[in-house]
């Protein structure tokens, strides 16, 4: 179940710090352009996370 949260949160990270990246990017906006890369960054992490328990869990 930790492994499913895990990798919903990142969907969810990654999609809204590309949109904060590129709306940050439209708007001449460095702050939120960074906040977005630094979302999707978070993402990813959390991506990686997900799929280490589904590999301890397969093998427990």
């Amino acid at each position: 179940m930790g492994e499913f949260t895990d990798k919903i949160s990142a969907a969810a990270n990654k999609v809204t710090g590309k949109v904060k990246e590129e709306i940050g990017k439209a708007t001449d906006n460095e702050r939120l352009e960074a906040e977005g890369e630094a979302q999707q960054v978070k993402g990813t992490g959390q991506d990686v996370k997900g799929s280490f328990k589904g590999a301890l869990g397969d093998k427990i």
